[in-house]
């Protein structure tokens, strides 16, 4: 028996036949170019062709995971589109180099100026440009894609997958993917839970040809991969997989059912989202709410910041969708190591604690200003509320407030119709826990981000993996923060939400409860299992 560990995508549990993947590899390499028109004529046509396959993948994955997902492959299309990228392969070419060999060079550069950032969703979108890079390279060098070999489903064991390769396969035939690389944010990882595929990446395992159609067991609750069980260990995961099929097909039954403990005390289940399109999975997952909108992300990969309307027809998009349900919208979180160049952001040697969210946005207010305009020009749309991340003052606070009026006067003097707003902040960082009870009486309400504020109360770096042992979540520290930002809020009249990733631990979903938490926020997966665990307390 071989145990390897790795770090889960989903939980749950797949028994079956190991599929070593390999990809077709062929010898990229560097030859010089006499006619320059023909082969920038030739790199045109590898990029008109590679836009085709990405709409017929867009398709395909509409048909199987549904219009969130599949938003992949337009993002996708939309980088074969950025004039940067196109502009560095066309200036290789120009110096006489082939066109294969420049999309390698370019792809790799972009790739890893991603992997080196220092946000964990931005370095995940290193694995996207390469797949963008290599559909192109492919198309090229005429190599097709490759396929499964297989006449029953498997486990497929792989160096990585871009998700163009995840969506080609024979989704009949994938019992689980296991990666040696990858992260939980990758657009792979992302569509394996969409799948509802047990998955693990980062393991600890090596990609040996002896392993192939070996017996393995994926345990997405253990983070194990395990590989010839014996006969004892394999009815033990056998029972355990069929009890979790078991309890994730009863737990459809609770759509449409209310989040309310046994004795009657009622707890909103809402939604955190970083895209319109994300939204069909919140109406899927019947969710309440979206507690979390991260409209950061509309700032990302571009080289300007998004102008009002385009900010406002995205909040429309998503309240006209949510159709009434309450949509918070958190401003503008970005710093330093999120990049985006043309907020003027320099290199900062600790950007957790650097110029970044509210600071940006309250040091540049046209920016500010400009995204307050449209969502309040969205709220007659629906129920929209806004909150504010990174406070640390009862001064900030204010200094937002008089914004917001502005803003509100200046529509109402252009006759824009607006619907009513309500106002909240974050509580991300030990100084909002400890003066909660002075910040309860500026705000309707607060949103506790608890990763943010585990990272700044232990004084631990979230995503350094060498401190992952000692990174208590459950520390006595943050449960204190987050009972005296209850109990201050509520002295107040203002409601409490939590919308971190202690949100969607059931192990302390009734500590939550009997703190008094107003609201839990979660990804869409983790919807119906919170409110099973409600409805249990």
């Amino acid at each position: 028996m071989v145990k390897c560990t790795g770090k889960s995508v989903l939980k749950g549990i797949a028994i079956g036949k190991i599929y070593v993947y390999r990809k077709k590899e062929f010898t990229l390499v560097k030859t010089h170019i006499d006619d320059i028109e023909t082969e920038l004529k030739r790199f045109n046509l590898a990029v008109a062709e590679a836009e085709r396959q990405l709409e017929t993948l867009y398709q395909e994955a509409l048909a199987s995971v549904g219009e969130a997902e599949a938003k992949i492959f337009e993002v996708h299309g939309m980088m074969l589109e950025d004039e940067g990228y196109l502009e560095d392969i066309k200036s290789m070419i120009k110096n006489n180099c082939n066109a294969e060999y420049a999309v390698k060079e370019v792809g790799d550069t972009y790739s890893q100026m991603f992997a080196a950032m220092d946000n964990e969703y931005m370095r995940a979108r290193s694995v996207d440009i390469l797949d963008i890079s290599n559909k192109v390279i492919n198309i090229l060098a005429g190599v097709g894609d490759d396929a499964i070999k297989s006449e029953e489903p498997v486990i497929l064991l792989a160096d990585d997958l871009t998700p163009s390769e995840t969506i080609q396969m024979d989704k009949d035939k994938v019992l689980a993917f296991v990666t040696i690389h990858g992260s939980a944010n990758s657009h792979t990882a992302i569509l394996a839970r969409s799948l509802n595929l047990p998955s693990l990446v980062s393991t600890d395992v090596a990609l040996l040809d002896e392993y192939q159609g070996k017996m393995a067991i994926v345990d997405g609750f253990t983070e194990e991969l395990i590989i010839n069980p014996p006969e004892e260990v394999l009815q033990e995961l056998t029972a355990k997989r069929d009890e979790w099929i078991s309890e994730t097909e009863s737990l459809k039954k609770l759509i449409g059912q209310d989040n309310v403990t046994t004795d009657g005390r009622r707890v909103n289940v809402y939604c955190n989202i970083g895209e319109v399109a994300d939204v069909e999975r919140v109406l899927e997952s019947d969710g309440g709410g979206i507690g979390l909108f991260r409209s950061e992300f509309l700032y990302l990969g571009r080289d300007n910041c998004p102008t009002e309307e385009e900010q406002f027809e995205s909040y429309k998009a998503v309240l006209e969708k949510m159709n009434g349900k309450k949509v918070i919208i958190r401003t503008l979180d970005i710093g330093a190591d999120k990049k985006a160049d043309y907020l003027g952001l320099e290199h900062e040697d600790n950007p957790a604690m650097g110029y970044r969210a509210i600071r940006i946005c309250l040091d540049q207010p046209d920016i500010f200003r400009t995204q307050l305009r449209a969502i309040y020009r969205a709220s007659a749309y629906g129920t929209a509320a806004i909150m504010f991340p990174m406070i640390i003052s009862v001064d900030e606070i204010r200094k937002i407030k008089d914004i917001v009026e502005d803003i509100k006067r200046e529509l109402a003097a252009e006759d824009i119709p607006m619907g009513e707003v309500e106002l909240g902040i974050m509580i991300e960082t030990p100084a909002a826990a400890v003066i909660s009870d002075q910040l309860a009486k500026e705000v309707e309400f607060f949103s506790i981000g608890t990763n943010d504020l585990t990272q700044y109360t232990l004084a631990i770096d979230r995503q350094n993996q060498r401190l992952e042992s000692i990174c208590d979540t459950h520390h006595t520290a943050i449960l204190r923060l987050i009972q005296m930002t209850i109990e201050n809020g509520h002295k107040e009249n203002t409601w409490v939400g939590i919308c971190g990733e202690l949100a969607s631990d059931t192990t302390l979903t009734k500590t939550f409860v009997d703190m008094g938490v107003d609201e839990l926020s979660v990804s869409p997966t983790y919807v119906l299992p919170l409110r099973k665990a409600i409805r249990e307390i």
